[in-house]
């Protein structure tokens, strides 16, 4: 039987001992030990792979895990390596995803929570015959549960703050060997805390916690943290001398986190799916890390799934980021002129020059579109290359692959819905003139709004994508009269008209669109109405007693159209 997917699996023990596909990540440990650093930052977007390593890392480092968890991996030739350093040490493993709430006092409780679980995997501490009465007081803070309230734990705010810090310090006591400390997603809770408004208490406690952990532990051998943003040092990290950062503009570790293209061709050969290779580099590669052309690994996984059932299955989204569309569509919200041309440029399949800051707080994210283009940049929304020798900080950024172009199209479309929404006069006049036959107005004002909105003109885009962005653009305008019933893709006659309408005074009215690949608008608007005709569009909304039928084809070439009615 092959070997299962391991979609939304990232624990490297659940993988290992289930049969799960794997790809061999593991010389990561070893370059981690070689490039030493006492407490380490990766920063990565969002399901690149960052849990699966912590989850390696533990299973590797930790007192007591089975090694033949490793046997048939690349790390496993290192003898010597494993031999010093497998199973060696005892790790103290959080992840803080889970740490956030409506309020200040829930995300405190779930940390309580985190913290509370993972000081419970040591309860043998209690029974410790290296630890005093003292020692054995401080564990039961970290473990003992209540019994009523909204948090689990009963842990004080001095205990909490100094938790890692004590629970390191007892570890060490108990085997006689300083502690490894795996910290998975560290920034999560700052970002939950500035949506939710408490960002100033949740900074502080976060500082707290780390600066205990990290900068006055005396008991810890290393550390190693994950997260989407490189959080400002002035923010949390104060003091931190022993810090080394690595993100993903870094040379080293960059095929660690992500898929290769060998580990695409090794799994796609090992399924049978090596002839799906282009599409799936044209939709899910494109990322570029440090001197490494990357693959989302989440993406590939699930597409391939996908296509063992059913091979015929077309691409789609399985990576969008919610609270980045967010960020996408404030930006879009609050941008200028030269920032809307930027993204259209980006959208066409350009490139944009754009200095980048690559330490922020939450709190400067929202201060200036230039900062928002940073996020965008780190959290995998845009990739790139620093364009300049003499300055690091800029860089050459663009779209990375279909996925992300796709996703754009459509928050781009849901802005311009919200744009022109705002102005009822003038979209009232506008739809009012489909029912009166009125082209020179329709072209007149669709023009307007394409001017003012953001074109698709890029040759590597294929015609019905294109095709599609104009249809959503449109459709928003026209789904804003309230009283018509407007179908996006009905079935009208021998086939799907691209719009249709019927208005409360019976007026049919039918739509085909068509992108004019060769700037010929007349051509195309003449093909669109030819369609209706061939197709019979209008023969359906015919059977439901119209009593007028309206054809319109319209064509459109980046920011032109053209109306033509029948």
């Amino acid at each position: 039987m092959r070997k299962k997917l391991p979609i939304g699996i990232d624990g490297f023990e659940k993988i290992r001992t289930n049969d799960f596909y794997y790809a061999d990540k593991t010389l990561f440990i070893k370059e981690l030990l070689q490039n030493w650093g006492e407490v380490n930052l990766f920063t990565r977007p969002r399901r690149f792979g960052k849990t699966l390593n912590m989850s390696m890392l533990k299973c590797f480092f930790e007192t007591g895990r089975d090694p033949a968890l490793f046997e048939g991996l690349k790390i496993a030739q290192e003898k010597k390596l494993c031999e010093k350093y497998m199973g060696k040490f005892p790790v103290i493993s959080i992840s803080l995803k889970s740490v956030g709430g409506l309020q200040y006092d829930s995300a405190v409780a779930a940390l309580r929570t985190v913290i509370g679980n993972e000081a419970g995997r040591f309860r043998f501490l209690r029974e410790s015959a290296e630890l005093d009465k003292d020692d054995k007081n401080s564990y039961n803070q970290l473990v003992n549960v209540k019994t009523n309230g909204k948090s689990k734990y009963a842990m004080p705010d001095d205990a909490l703050v100094d938790s890692l810090n004590t629970l390191s310090q007892l570890l060490e006591k108990h085997y006689g060997q300083k502690v490894i400390l795996l910290i998975d997603e560290y920034d999560v809770p700052l970002d939950k805390a500035f949506q939710a408004g408490y960002y100033d208490k949740m900074v502080s406690l976060i500082r707290s916690l780390l600066g205990n952990a990290l900068k006055t532990n005396d008991s810890l051998y290393f550390a190693v943290l994950t997260g989407c943003l490189r959080i400002s040092k002035e923010s949390i990290f104060t003091g931190l001398n022993n810090l080394k950062v690595h993100t993903i503009s870094d040379v080293r570790y960059d095929e660690y986190f992500g898929f290769t293209d060998t580990d695409v061709d090794e799994m796609l050969a090992f399924y049978g799916l090596s002839s799906c290779k282009d599409k799936i580099r044209d939709w899910y590669d494109g990322y570029r890390f440090g001197d490494t052309d990357v693959y989302c690994p989440w993406d590939v996984i699930n597409y391939c799934d996908e296509l063992l059932a059913a091979p015929n299955t077309p691409p789609k989204n399985y990576w969008a980021n919610t609270s980045g569309n967010d960020l996408i569509r404030r930006m879009l919200k609050n941008a200028n002129l030269t920032a809307k041309n930027e993204v259209e440029e980006l959208l066409n399949g350009g490139q944009i020059t754009k200095r980048l800051r690559q330490e922020l707080t939450y709190r400067e994210i929202d201060d200036s579109v230039e900062n928002v283009w940073s996020v965008l940049y780190a959290t995998g929304y845009l990739t790139g290359t620093r364009a300049e020798q003499e300055d690091a900080d800029i860089f050459r950024l663009w779209i990375p692959n279909g996925e992300i172009r796709k996703l754009f199209y459509e928050l781009v479309e849901d802005w311009f819905r919200e744009m022109t929404r705002s102005d009822t006069s003038r979209i009232s006049r506008f739809c009012a003139a489909f029912p009166a036959g009125d082209t020179d107005t329709i072209q007149e004002m669709l023009g307007d709004y394409l001017w003012d909105s953001i074109s698709v003109r890029d040759t590597a885009v294929r015609r019905n994508m294109k095709e599609n962005f104009y249809h959503g653009m449109l459709l928003g305008l026209l789904q804003n009269q309230d009283s018509w019933l407007v179908k996006s893709n009905a079935e009208t006659g021998e086939g799907y008209s691209d719009i249709s309408i019927q208005t409360p005074e019976r007026v049919g009215i039918v739509i085909e669109l068509k992108y004019a690949d060769d700037g010929n608008l007349e051509k195309a608007c003449r093909e669109a109405l030819e369609q209706i005709e061939e197709k019979k569009y209008a023969e359906g909304l015919k059977r439901r007693s119209m009593k007028k039928m309206i054809r319109y084809g319209i064509a459109f070439y980046e920011k032109e159209c053209m109306v033509a009615m029948a």
